[in-house]
């Protein structure tokens, strides 16, 4: 098979695995484009109901776990709190009316992030995600938590942000994700993997924000692309989410080692006492 056929091949089944682990981000995105085309009231609280009903499909079909929908609660929640924040000190609004609003954040926001945690979650199991050289969690806990504070905190003090940027370059320097295509093995800098997908939740906020997700200051009266800087905020947001997938899938990985081990040592006992 030539080269080319091959790259053709390779970017097929890719990009197919990529859309169907985007299935949760495309039904949010296909709700805020119908939802504004026909000019439906309180679409807000549509979207909620919307997000929630796919949530559930998602669950009782069997495509995510119930470990992983606490994941995703949990980003769910993060990001919410984030959305309070930003929303009460005035970087962002959601100009329109709903029913499910709490301190002028709608509620189907926080779906927003579930949503990014869901692809992680999709991306693993479709393309047999592996981390190579994960870091100790004494390292990625605490810088986690700071990458968090510092969206809440560069209101008051100097942004963190590069400084942090740094620290994940040293921390994740020879880090490296495997993943599968087409039952060929590849291997990909986990840095790398972090810039693409913030670059790619940039375009995804570019389409969210024409379709009236919500609204920047400077976006208000007239749309407008939202800053490129965004793309570093988001790279360090995707982070976030990452350790939280990560270390759910070693821990149930280190959990059935256990269980193996378990039932391996009281095979032998068995054996030994007959």
């Amino acid at each position: 098979m030539c080269y080319s056929l091959k790259i053709v091949q390779f970017l097929f089944h890719f990009i197919t695995q990529e859309a169907l682990s985007c299935m949760f981000p495309a039904v949010i995105f296909l709700s805020l484009a119908l939802s504004k085309h026909f000019a439906l009231p309180h679409r807000y609280d549509i979207l909620l109901v919307i997000c929630l009903g796919t949530q559930w499909i998602m669950y009782h079909s069997g495509l995510e776990t119930r470990d992983e929908i606490k994941v995703i609660a949990v980003f769910h929640l993060v990001g919410l709190l984030l959305e309070l924040y930003k929303v009460h000190m005035g970087s962002w609004a959601y100009p329109e009316e709903a029913w499910t609003k709490v301190g002028g954040v709608p509620l189907y926001s926080g779906f927003m992030y579930a949503s990014v945690a869901s692809y992680i979650c999709q991306a693993w199991h479709r393309l047999h995600l592996e981390m190579v050289r994960w870091p100790s969690p004494y390292w990625i806990v605490p810088l986690g938590a700071l990458i968090y504070l510092n969206f809440f905190t560069h209101h008051f003090i100097p942004d963190l942000r590069w400084l942090l940027v740094v620290l994940l370059a040293c921390i994740f320097w020879r880090t490296g994700v495997l993943y599968s295509v087409d039952h060929r093995c590849y291997r990909m800098p986990l840095l790398a993997a972090f810039f693409l997908i913030g670059f790619f939740l940039w375009i995804a906020e570019n389409i969210a924000t024409f379709f009236g997700a919500w609204a920047y200051p400077d976006q208000v009266q007239i749309w407008r692309i939202v800053s490129p800087e965004k793309i570093s905020s988001w790279f360090l947001l995707v982070i976030i989410s990452i350790l939280l997938v990560v270390q759910l899938k070693r821990g149930r990985k280190g959990k059935k080692k256990r269980v193996r081990n378990a039932r391996a040592l009281g095979a032998a006992t068995r054996g030994a006492s007959d």
